[in-house]
């Protein structure tokens, strides 16, 4: 830092002085500066900031987020489709597990139980595993978080494992559950021990928006063990409950309803009166048009096409609607805003490709992806899948379907279509070549488990070795072992010879005689 003449002057008498003068001025500017963004003054009036918890947060508006949020999507088309496209893209068809104990015959055993529970895995018996997936990540993105049950039933019930699923919409966590209890804590209806681990959730017996389930009792709540519930959310804070997913832009979506409305309006307005007819004198042109209808009722309400007749109308003049600019660009605008806040591509929200090429929307792919990935292997799987198949492998050991409690699984979400299906599948080749991939890797990135497809590739082959059949490389044909009998469904020749003229394929000449 400079100093400036008073500095010096003092320096010359009382050094000591000068040097804590010149840092206290700088230790001053320091404190001083900042960062521009938590500046005060004109330009930021009106920002609230409050440095609450997101626990606080959550329970002051958490509820009205998530009413709100579903009310858009019954009735807002983005917002429906966001959430579909969001659901699609992290589970799909179903994320499917696989036995990994390194036992071939437990594994094999255990695959088979699972996939005969999961058809019976919903406890309405509606649903099987798969399609409960698709609900509770449905119930994540539009109310923000989701409840699963688990609901241990006898072996009298004919479950091949005894357990089920229940789903339960966050309403039935008793929010007014907050405070000490105990040891603990409870936070909107979540009970925690002293050392912070979830003990007990709150739940009310039946919804509390359902006019039934109040008039039984569904105010009440009581504790059910964590153990027994799978509590799935997006966590971006500390924080002990989720919010919609659309939170960020369920403003903007609701002024795009309103825009919309109210362009509709004014059109129609517009289109109301057609024409007017006038009178014929000056006097008379300034009277307003009276409309009666047959019994002599002055009509207030106008429709679409209406001509207007003044007292005396002679002269009739035509309604002339402004035009609209701007309506799309505005919308394109608004949508780009939503899909960012759904984090979901605007192309993928909109269906509207009229302004990307191959590399803009594979790149633009490449990112969502890429967060659909992690969503998937942070979130959900540890979340939902990772407690479902703990309770699927105690219930069956415990019912004495498999001899230990203990399998490690491996997780094969949906594959990803391709928007060049050749140029993956040639990236797919070379990464096995070059050593960079396994093909159980690949195979588990369709979607599919690895073990399953090379014994099913396994059992076709030897099918075809016991019929005597060999593919060619050309798909098209078919060649018996041991005949010349060939199928090739386009009569062309299996191996055509090549016609060559000598005296015009220099390669077929003979060669020239030597002296």
């Amino acid at each position: 830092m400079a100093t400036n003449w008073f500095d010096r002057a003092i320096a010359t008498v009382a050094p000591r002085t000068a040097a804590r003068r010149v840092l206290a001025r700088q230790a001053f500017d320091t404190l001083a500066r900042g960062y521009d963004g938590a500046a005060k003054g004109r330009r930021t009036e009106g920002w609230r900031a409050p440095g609450s918890s997101a626990d606080t947060e959550i329970s002051i508006a958490g509820a009205l987020l998530r009413d709100r949020m579903r009310d858009l999507v019954r009735n807002n088309p983005h917002a429906a489709k966001a959430v579909a496209v969001l659901v699609n893209n992290i589970v799909g068809a179903g994320i499917m597990p696989r036995a990994a104990s390194g036992d071939d015959k437990l594994d094999r055993t255990v695959d088979a139980l699972f996939a005969r529970w999961s058809e019976a895995a919903d406890a309405d018996g509606q649903l099987d595993f798969y399609g409960l997936q698709t609900l509770i990540c449905r119930e994540m993105v539009e109310a923000g978080e989701v409840l699963v049950r688990r609901r241990l039933r006898r072996s009298s019930d004919g479950l091949p494992v005894p357990l089920q699923l229940q789903v339960l919409e966050a309403d039935f966590l008793d929010a007014t559950k907050t405070g000490s209890i105990g040891n603990g804590r409870l936070v909107q209806g979540i009970e925690f021990d002293a050392i912070g681990k979830r003990r007990a959730y709150w739940l009310h017996a039946e919804h509390p928006g359902d006019a039934y389930g109040a008039l039984r009792g569904g105010t009440n709540s009581r504790p059910v063990p964590a153990i027994d519930i799978a509590h799935v959310y997006e966590k971006q804070r500390t924080q002990a409950r989720g919010v919609p997913w659309g939170a960020p832009v369920i403003r903007s979506l609701r002024d795009l309803d309103d825009y919309e409305v109210a362009e509709i309006v004014r059109k129609k307005t517009e289109a109301c009166v057609t024409a007017i007819v006038f009178g014929d004198d000056e006097a008379q042109q300034g009277i307003a048009p009276a409309v009666v209808d047959a019994d002599g009722n002055r009509v207030e309400q106008f429709e679409p096409g209406l001509i207007a007749y003044a007292r005396g109308g002679k002269d009739i003049r035509f309604n002339q609607p402004s035009a609209t600019g701007g309506y799309g660009d505005y919308k394109r605008a608004s949508l780009h805003t939503i899909s960012a806040g759904f984090r979901v591509p605007y192309e993928l929200l909109t269906g509207d490709l009229s302004q990307v090429n191959y590399s803009s929307i594979r790149a633009g792919l490449v990112e969502f992806r890429r967060m659909i990935d992690a969503v998937q292997w942070q979130l959900f799987i540890p979340m939902l899948c990772a407690p479902v198949w703990r309770w699927f492998t105690e219930a069956a050991w415990a019912a004495g379907r498999i001899p230990t409690p203990d399998v490690p699984v491996e997780w094969s979400p949906p594959k990803f279509e391709a928007v060049d299906p050749q140029k993956d599948a040639m990236a797919n080749l070379l990464s096995i070549r070059s050593g960079t991939m396994t093909l159980a890797e690949v195979i588990a990135q369709q979607g599919r488990n690895p073990d399953a497809v090379l014994a099913e590739i396994a059992a076709t082959n030897a099918k075809l070795d016991a019929l005597g059949l060999v593919l060619d490389s050309d798909p098209r044909r078919v060649t018996k072992t041991g005949s010349a009998q060939t199928s090739d469904p386009t009569n062309e020749p299996a191996d055509p010879k090549p016609t060559t003229d000598p005296e015009t394929d220099p390669a077929q000449a003979e060669p020239d005689q030597q002296d």
